[in-house]
């Protein structure tokens, strides 16, 4: 199948790291240009060195996606750098776990500010980079969109709102040839839940996927290298689960044992 990436600019926030980070090497391998942003310069040295072993180079800067100026400026550094944006995946997130009673003002607004406005406003810079001749924009939402948890309730809201603005995004940017989608990942071996899957010592992660496995940031970028593509040209507005089929039924472990 031609997915007729190559020559196209793609850039991911919160890239150096998990989904990111493969998708940026999975694009390249289409031939595909790519600029990640990371937050901190250790994070993108160690990028930089995956990126070696696997045969590709990526344009890697410094910026946090919940800063506006400073995504901007990465913008503007792409644009310098090859000329046109054609993909911008809004990827950076993060999580602080606090149930209720214990979240505090800063908290909300460090969630808020990253994966929320990071969204919004990375929307924003690239729909004007991309202008009227089209693109794909990309959004990270999460399976606590879905079904939320337990000390998740800041997280599991931002990433409602992100599959809610998704929505509204495809519908604003369609007439500049803009499609919008999000994804939702199930349970991923990224950094994000290293400790989780780690302490999954009684199997309840893995008994509630119907695959009865986690996922990896390979299969995830498969599948946002796929949404980017030609080959999706009509895909827009809606929102991909990628979660091996978690809670597809309420007992998939029966048939495992």
């Amino acid at each position: 199948m031609e997915l007729g990436l190559k020559g196209k600019v793609v850039v991911i926030t919160g890239g150096t790291a998990g989904i990111g980070a493969a998708c940026a090497i999975g694009f390249c391998r289409e031939g595909a240009a790519v600029a990640v942003c990371g937050r901190t310069q250790k994070r993108i040295e160690a990028f930089n060195q995956e990126c070696h072993a696997a045969g590709v180079t990526v344009f890697a800067a410094q910026a946090d996606a919940g800063n506006i100026e400073e995504l901007q400026r990465f913008a503007d550094e792409v644009l310098g750098q090859y000329g046109h944006i054609d993909i911008w995946i809004n990827n950076a997130g993060i999580n602080i776990g606090k149930k209720l009673m214990d979240i505090t003002l800063s908290d909300w607004e460090k969630m808020v500010r990253v994966n929320l406005t990071g969204v919004l406003f990375g929307t924003q810079i690239a729909a004007r980079a991309m202008g009227e001749k089209g693109g794909v924009i990309l959004n990270a939402s999460s399976y606590a969109s879905l079904v939320p948890s337990v000390g998740g309730t800041m997280y599991g809201a931002t990433k409602a709102a992100v599959t809610n603005m998704t929505k509204t995004m495809a519908a604003e940017l369609a007439p500049q040839h803009i499609r919008v989608n999000a994804y939702v990942p199930g349970v991923i071996d990224t950094p994000m839940n290293a400790d989780r899957i780690a302490a999954d010592i009684t199997g309840s992660l893995i008994d509630a996927i119907a695959l009865h496995r986690v996922g990896s940031p390979e299969e995830m970028a498969k599948v946002l290298i796929f949404l980017a593509s030609d080959a999706a040209s009509y895909i827009t507005g809606t929102t991909i689960e990628v979660s091996g089929g978690k809670y597809a039924v309420q007992n998939s472990n029966v048939l495992w044992k």
